[in-house]
């Protein structure tokens, strides 16, 4: 296979995850909708107890459709497929550059969308968190559709910085922390709007999903951090010297180090989220605004 062939393989590959995941939400869609119906219209019969209130005003809960049920398992597996494919479209630009994909910002979104993906199936498969299966997936496609028209860029030689074994450890570390963030952050949100709605905390799986995925990211992160300081070093000849993009992965460091001191703290767990949503907007943020916008020792990874 000539690396011609391999990067139209994985622009290929590419076009069918987008084509298969639009589909897979749309049908997502449709069974949240139609899942919501039936709680809205066809209680079931029989009643449960409220949780608070007079014993005399019962709280009606009501199943899914079969229809619905159908449509999410169908979504689901579209899900699967769709991971899949951008998963290969992954492997496929690797053989054509014939090195890590991830030299440049097309290459890290198109990993890191494989890479949402792939955390959210993990974690999907563990906890009853289905309600984020549309957001997770349309995220997803944002970012694949980001990746394909505005950072596109096409397979060549890596710029001689970049050019090292810390390439792989050290965007790897930073791929896999900031796809566990975005899991992360999607949960927090659901978190905060089930909390603003009088949500049952004891009952609150995205609250204990956005817990175990950041107490995860955040020493992936860390390592993330430490290992590109080492980098720093070899290739500038210092560990650290506030360049943009060192400043902003601090700053993302800071927020989500509150966040977890806070879950432990009396009288901050409630805005504990907000500090992760902050430090989620630091990364995107890191990812996007310092590589575009901000011209540093790290301008070489644009587009």
């Amino acid at each position: 296979m000539t690396s011609f062939d391999a990067a139209a393989l994985s622009d290929a590959f590419v076009t069918s995850a987008l084509a298969v995941f639009s589909l897979a939400l749309v049908v997502l869609a449709l069974a949240a909708a139609l899942s919501r119906t039936r709680t809205r219209t066809a209680p079931l019969s029989v009643p449960v107890p409220a949780l608070e209130g007079p014993r005399d005003a019962p709280v009606l809960r009501s199943a899914p459709t079969h229809g619905s049920t159908r449509l999410a398992g169908a979504g689901q597996a579209g899900v699967v497929l769709g991971t899949i494919l951008v998963c290969l479209a992954v492997v496929a630009r690797g053989v054509a550059a014939a090195r890590a994909p991830w030299g440049n910002m097309y290459e890290f979104g198109l990993t890191g969308s494989a890479a949402v993906a792939v955390a959210f199936l993990i974690y999907s498969r563990r906890r009853p968190v289905g309600g984020l299966a549309p957001w997770t997936v349309a995220l997803v496609l944002v970012l694949l559709g980001v990746s394909v028209t505005s950072l596109y860029t096409p397979v060549d030689d890596l710029v001689p910085v970049l050019n090292s074994r810390w390439l792989v450890v050290h965007v790897a570390a930073a791929i896999a922390a900031g796809a566990l963030f975005t899991v992360g952050a999607l949960a927090t949100v659901a978190q905060l709007v089930r909390q603003r709605r009088g949500g049952n905390d004891q009952e609150d799986h995205f609250g204990a999903l956005a817990h175990t995925v950041h107490l995860v990211a955040f020493p992936i992160w860390t390592f993330a951090v430490i290992a590109g300081a080492v980098w720093a070093e070899n290739a500038w000849g210092r560990y650290w010297g506030w360049d943009p993009k060192e400043t902003w992965a601090f700053i993302t460091w800071v927020f989500y180090a509150a966040h977890l001191h806070a879950l432990s703290t009396v009288g901050w767990r409630r805005r504990a989220g907000l500090l992760a949503i902050a430090g989620f907007l630091a990364f995107l943020f890191n990812f996007f605004g310092v590589n575009l916008w901000i011209p540093g020792l790290h301008s070489y990874a644009g587009v």
